[in-house]
């Protein structure tokens, strides 16, 4: 479900205006994410690590309203949940596209995530047979320790959905690090609220997460 945002009143109305005129309207930040307790839980309960912090990103792009606004034939919508379009890496060196819906019950997450990550894995096909505008564009890079990154893009498609990637988990004292790259349209948001989501996905990464399901 979408709802159109009124331009006029919208606090935002410049910032849309200026940045979409853009051939490149996307900005982007590399961090370090401290993955040391999230890592531990998610191998205690024998969990894949990939989604134990896939979830925990989405749970937290879906607090925070400016990664729920999309651009559809030059209108801003706001979408009520957005789900997740992962790169799922072949044993035989390649990747596809996946499609993951969002459920705020992390079995049921995992559950169908699995499925569809066994879907990808099993076949040859780029796309998912599902997606749309509603998506993050999730990447892992579990081989490199990057300090930046640059994603392939076509500038004639009018694209909006912010890209999310993940690097290779480094250890230094004990503590575990992972670099993540987050890349969206400026006339969306700005760095304060990739700001907010690097805290909340802290935050999530941080939890003792007690209750965390087997899979």
């Amino acid at each position: 479900m979408k709802t159109l945002i009124d331009i006029q009143p919208w606090i935002r109305k410049e910032h849309y205006l200026f940045f979409s005129q853009f051939e490149e309207p996307f900005f982007g930040v590399t961090v370090n994410i401290d993955c040391t307790q999230a890592y531990n839980v998610s191998k205690q309960k024998g969990n894949s690590f990939f989604l134990y912090y896939l979830f925990r990103a989405l749970k937290a792009a879906n607090e925070i309203e400016n990664f729920r606004y999309r651009i559809i034939n030059k209108k801003v919508y706001l979408f009520e949940q957005i789900n997740a379009s992962p790169t799922i890496n072949r044993p035989n060196g390649t990747f596809g596209f996946a499609y993951i819906d969002y459920n705020q019950d992390e079995k049921d997450f995992y559950t169908n995530a699995l499925k569809e990550i066994e879907r990808v894995q099993q076949s040859n096909d780029l796309m998912p047979a599902v997606s749309g505008e509603n998506v993050i564009h999730f990447s892992a890079i579990p081989w490199i320790d990057f300090t930046a990154l640059s994603h392939a893009r076509s500038f004639s498609y009018p694209d909006s959905s912010p890209k999310i990637s993940f690097g290779k988990i480094t250890e230094n004292n004990e503590r575990k690090t992972m670099p993540i790259s987050i890349h969206a349209h400026h006339g969306l948001m700005d760095g304060y609220h990739i700001g907010l989501f690097i805290e909340i996905f802290q935050k999530l990464m941080n939890e003792l997460n007690e209750n965390s399901i087997n899979i």
